[in-house]
């Protein structure tokens, strides 16, 4: 994959809402196989394309590039042989090459996470303001519910045009936040309706209406950034959560599950890593080059 091609990839996985990191080279101490300006993408399986320097620089770019999407920050990576990281500012991550080549390689690592999915159903003025004011703080918005793809959040400010229908499909696809914009008076009859249809009291609970921020009397586009408030500090909250839970989650993911290549002795993602089962003990290698070497010697 070439350069530009590694671009367009990632224009396409942004358009998906699929997580990338992007690698570029930004320095070049020769010999390298490499040169500025090369560049690859890492999917959040673990798999490269485009070309950063082979079999010497892949496993640590694939490495560092899944733990910059589990916690959001893009990186710095610099890559050589013994000693090749004296006097590297500390905010640079030293990676010791295990391969023959006396070369050392710089690579910013910039992890690509996609905003959460917001789902605004109406064609009202408070919608269509919704969506304008989403998509220009980041999230990635639709305007219909999609039964393969549940998005994050859900806005129902169909005025009561199906206002049931659309929260029951909300309610059921387990969306994560779920607005109505409707007076107490017409949020109460929705309900009720809901209720009557077997909606149980827990998920009722979800639905939060009038959705948004009380800013008192409001337009129709105030209402929407009212919401927009409501969305963002619920959108927090959850990183919160995330960054305090004992399992100790990232708000931008899980940490990668990290193997020692038992021959090379390079610490390699799991994800995407050639992998050997003996006696039903998985292996990971930072190359094939190490795995043939394991399979032929019996190793460790």
């Amino acid at each position: 994959m070439t350069r530009s091609e590694v671009l367009v990839q990632a224009g396409r996985l942004a358009d998906e809402g699929r997580p990338y990191a992007l690698a570029t080279v930004v320095r070049v101490v020769r010999p390298a196989s490499t040169r500025r300006g090369d560049r690859a993408l890492v999917t959040s399986d673990g798999a490269l394309a485009g070309w950063v320097g082979g079999a010497c620089s892949e496993p640590i770019v694939v490495r560092e590039a899944l733990r910059a999407l589990a916690d959001g920050e893009p990186r710095l990576v610099r890559i050589g042989p013994a000693g090749s990281g004296v006097g590297a500012p500390d905010d640079v991550v030293v990676a010791e090459s295990r391969c023959a080549s006396e070369g050392v390689v710089e690579v910013l690592i910039e992890p690509e996470l996609p905003g959460p999915l917001l789902a605004v159903l109406g064609e009202g003025v408070a919608g269509r303001t919704l969506l304008q004011l989403a998509r220009i703080v980041g999230w990635r918005v639709t305007d219909q519910l999609d039964p393969d793809t549940a998005p994050d959040a859900v806005v129902v400010a169909t005025m009561g045009h199906g206002d049931e229908d659309a929260l029951a499909s909300a309610l059921k696809a387990g969306v994560g936040y779920v607005g109505l914009v409707a007076s107490a008076r017409r949020a109460a009859v929705v309900l009720e309706a809901l209720r009557e249809r077997g909606i149980g009291e827990a998920d009722l609970a979800r639905v939060r209406s009038p959705a948004g921020r009380d800013l008192g009397p409001s337009t129709q586009e105030e209402i929407a950034v009212a919401i927009l408030a409501e969305l963002v500090d619920w959108r927090h909250g959850l990183a919160g959560a995330a960054q305090a839970s004992p399992a100790g989650v990232a708000s931008a993911g899980v940490a990668p599950a990290e193997a020692v290549d038992p021959v090379c002795g390079m610490t390699v993602a799991v994800a995407g890593a050639p992998t050997v089962v003996r006696d039903g003990v998985a292996w990971y290698f930072c190359s094939v080059g190490c795995r043939d070497h394991f399979e032929r010697t019996g190793g460790p």
